[in-house]
């Protein structure tokens, strides 16, 4: 019988309250709940096998995703050499009764799929900032791309949202450095 230290006992814990949010980034990489799920297994499988590489003091979510974005990278890299494509999963949402309901979800699967029609880069950027919550800089040291550029990808990408989506085509603002 194996005696697990104490410190990987929390770290465990702490990793299964990541779980949420770990799916949720593999669903804006992967974009199959299916997919996501097998990667954020792998992925919680890896950590957990390489708790002694975390160091005490650093941010564990910061690399939970790391671990995330490497895994989903190198099955990119496998499947690519194995000439094999993913496989799209249409799950369907259950219906809910009500108008209110029913435009919320018809407003919501219409930013979806604005969202899936994002170049890749602007969806990672905008996953970290606008849902995950992390500042610019954290996202741009989790994506390993200078400041500037996920602040141009969340620009970009917030635009092609705005005019994507049929009821926000009034609001787009566009930010213009004054040239005097």
């Amino acid at each position: 019988m194996q005696i697990v230290p104490l410190g990987q006992i929390e770290l465990g814990r702490q990793i299964v309250d990541l779980l949420p949010r770990m799916r949720r980034f593999a669903l804006v990489l992967t974009r199959s709940p299916d997919m996501a799920d097998d990667l954020v297994q792998s992925s919680a499988a890896r950590a957990l096998e390489r708790t002694a590489q975390w160091e005490d003091g650093t941010r564990l979510d910061h690399w939970l995703f790391r671990i995330i974005k490497t895994v989903w990278l190198n099955g990119r890299k496998a499947a690519r050499l194995r000439q094999t494509e993913c496989l799209d999963d249409h799950a369907d949402s259950s219906a809910t009764d009500g108008s209110a309901a029913m435009e919320a979800h018809m407003t919501l699967n219409e930013v979806r799929a604005a969202f899936a029609r994002l170049p890749e880069d602007q969806q990672r950027a905008l996953f970290l900032v606008s849902v995950e919550g992390y500042s610019y800089r954290q996202a741009a040291e989790l994506l390993d791309v200078p400041l500037g550029t996920v602040i141009s990808r969340l620009a970009r990408g917030r635009v092609a949202l705005a005019q994507r989506t049929t009821d926000n085509t009034d609001r787009i603002v566009v930010l213009r450095r004054n040239r005097s």
